[in-house]
């Protein structure tokens, strides 16, 4: 009898082993380990990026062991230690030799099979999201796919007639949308807690432009992407309140950008940190954290757009703002699903998501018009009114067909006289030191105005602001070989600056609207002839 129980006794001491293991080991959250902290905060890189890229050599709960075992030796060196023992596993970064013989045009077209990764096998520890089929990055420090960057790469594929790879991008993204419930920010598990602004209905629509029956086969990730956004929607009932992304305002619900963590972005964690340090509470901390995190998810990181006070980074508040491009986005999403359950019969259905539209589009009209700007602005939950921040955003309007042809005429006199410059639009009016701010312009905000004009038939307009964007394009091209990420508008003669780590090159989005831009406007003369 002594024997039988000293039998179960062992068993049962085997049985703990086997069932803790895996949390002394792989499941270790890294991102809430000392070490962790002490690599971002001790600065042994320049980016707080680069570690969370890295792979360990062993797995984390082995690796913090050692590290605990080794730190308070006399002559330990953290860098020595990080470069001993994790490993750069990161897909090839783009490298190549530019040949003076291609135009700009030409260089791009070379340049896809440089970009594109996959199909992705799995890597132990790593912070990457495997993807089944192929994609394209957009270059530079970022390896891994971008929400919102991808439909402004894809437009460019198609122009090329890669539409297989645009298809895989879009299946990725299908892919993302069935197996964690929404599409990231990018594809590392450090980006799981938000998205970014919503495209993949544009995406879907791009790839439909011949056979609208395209949107039925994915018609059950648009719904689901749609469901993600508006989680929480019923329990928002009362003005100037919000539950995860769902705002509700007089007459209807809209949305804003949000992030689900209020802690240090784990990319960005030593910058949040500094940032964040001034603040006298952990509560005013988390509370900075999270609107930095939704500055994020809104793509636009950062911008004195967010700032609560003119001038002030820490003053950034997102989370208090009900954005006019996120909510263009939505109703372009809602009239989407409309279309692809009308093509399937169910007419029940699109009527309902067809009044989701009218109620959001009137709402666009109620409180994203500002009367007195004659301009497009986002609306401030906590004042009850539009933000004095004019800024590329209200152009989506123009570019959804939302706008009466009245606000159309005003936002493009507003874009040619104020956001106009040598190289093509500002982003914003301000130089606040932020890369989404004066004196930056952006391939995606320049596409989004251009297309928006055209609607609205404001074709001299548009020609120009693409006339102006390509020449400052080609002539970054011919001096450095190079697409950037962003681009100086104001001052031809330099580069861009500002915001959290260098300029880019590459790069996805760049090369996407330089080839829509270029057939766009070989389109226009064609028509003329």
């Amino acid at each position: 009898m002594h024997r039988l129980r000293l039998s179960f006794f062992f068993l049962f001491l085997l049985t703990l082993a086997c069932r803790t293991e895996p949390e002394s080991t792989a499941e270790v959250d890294f991102y809430k380990t000392q070490l962790f902290e002490d690599i971002q905060l001790q600065a042994v890189f320049p980016d707080s990026k680069t570690l969370v890229d890295l792979v360990p050599k062993q797995p984390y709960g082995s690796l913090i062991a050692l590290y605990e075992q080794q730190k308070d030796k006399p002559g330990f060196d953290l860098k020595t230690f990080v470069e001993e023992q994790f490993s750069d596993q990161s897909m090839a970064t783009l490298s190549f030799a530019t040949d003076t013989t291609k135009t700009m045009y030409e260089h791009i077209s070379s340049i896809w099979s440089k970009l594109t990764r996959g199909p992705d096998s799995v890597i132990p520890h790593s912070s990457r999201l495997a993807l089944p089929y192929a994609y394209v990055v957009p270059g530079g420090r970022f390896q891994e796919i971008y929400y919102w960057d991808s439909y402004f790469t894809m437009e460019g594929l198609l122009v090329d007639g890669e539409e297989k790879l645009a298809t895989q991008m879009v299946d990725n993204f299908s892919y993302l949308i069935d197996t964690i419930g929404f599409i990231p920010n990018g594809t590392r598990n450090y980006f799981l807690s938000r998205s970014q602004p919503p495209f993949y209905t544009l995406m879907v629509d791009a790839l439909a432009r011949k056979d609208r029956s395209v949107l039925s086969k994915y018609h059950p990730q648009l719904l689901k992407e749609y469901e993600f956004w508006m989680a929480g929607e019923a329990e928002v009932q009362a003005p100037f309140n919000a539950k995860n992304h769902v705002v509700y305002l007089e007459g209807g619900h809209l949305n804003r950008y949000w992030d689900k963590e209020n802690t240090p972005r784990q990319e960005a964690f030593k910058e949040d940190i500094h940032l964040a340090s001034d603040l006298g509470t952990e509560a005013e901390r988390a509370n900075l954290y999270a609107n930095l995190r939704a500055g994020a998810a809104s793509g636009w990181d950062y911008s004195s757009r967010w700032f609560a006070v003119d001038g002030e980074f820490g003053s950034t508040t997102t989370t208090t703002i009900v954005p006019v491009d996120l909510n263009s986005l939505l109703y372009f999403t809602e009239i989407t699903l409309a279309e692809a359950y009308g093509i399937q019969g169910d007419t029940e259905n699109r009527d309902r998501f067809m009044k989701k539209a009218e109620v959001r589009k009137k709402a666009i009209q109620e409180y994203l018009w500002d009367a007195d700007l004659q301009f497009f602005m986002d609306y401030d939950l906590k004042f009850k009114n539009t933000t004095d921040e004019l800024t590329l955003a209200g152009a989506f309007p123009l570019f959804f067909k939302l706008a009466s042809p009245e606000q159309a005429q005003a936002v493009k006199d507003r874009l040619m006289a104020d956001f106009l410059k040598d190289g093509g639009l500002v982003t914003t009016l301000k130089h606040s030191g932020q890369q989404w701010d004066a004196p930056n312009g952006w391939a995606p905000l320049q596409w989004v105005a251009v297309k928006g004009l055209l609607n609205y038939g404001y074709e001299e307009e548009a020609k120009e602001i693409m006339q102006r964007w390509l020449a400052l394009n080609e002539k970054v091209y011919e001096n450095t070989g190079k697409m950037m990420e962003k681009y100086n508008v104001e001052d031809i003669s330099l580069l861009s600056g500002g915001g959290e780590y260098e300029t880019q090159d590459g790069f996805g989005w760049t090369n996407g609207v330089a080839l829509g831009f270029k057939a766009l406007l070989e389109q226009l003369e064609a028509q003329k002839d």
